[in-house]
């Protein structure tokens, strides 16, 4: 009996649709996230963890990276590729919270 595909987890776009969203870059993110920082619109999840601070963003990079881990472990790729956009998310929020650049970091790449 062949195996029948499994349907993508919540969230996660298939392979053959990635194609047809735009590319946002590291450095796009860190802009729109720096606005967002900026700008404080109403309802924004970006807003809300700054507001938490530090401590609580640090928690969250913990666990994101914990789950890629998982995922890298005992997921699929593409659900690897999504819980690394997370962590890389909350690692610009946390670096947006401590007032890095994107030049702070690439210095030590």
């Amino acid at each position: 009996m062949p195996a029948v595909p499994s349907a993508p987890a919540a969230g996660v776009v298939p392979r053959d649709r990635l194609d047809s969203r735009p590319v946002k870059s590291f450095d796009d993110l860190f802009a729109e996230l720096s606005d967002k920082a900026r700008t404080r619109p109403a309802g924004s999840g970006t807003v809300v963890q700054l507001d938490a601070g530090v401590h609580a963003i640090g928690k969250k990079v913990v666990e994101e990276a914990a789950e890629v881990w998982m995922a890298a472990e005992h997921e699929g790729p593409e659900r690897t590729a999504e819980e690394i956009s997370q962590l890389l998310y909350h690692l610009q929020v946390l670096m947006i919270a401590r007032g890095l650049t994107l030049d702070d970091v690439y210095a030590h790449l």
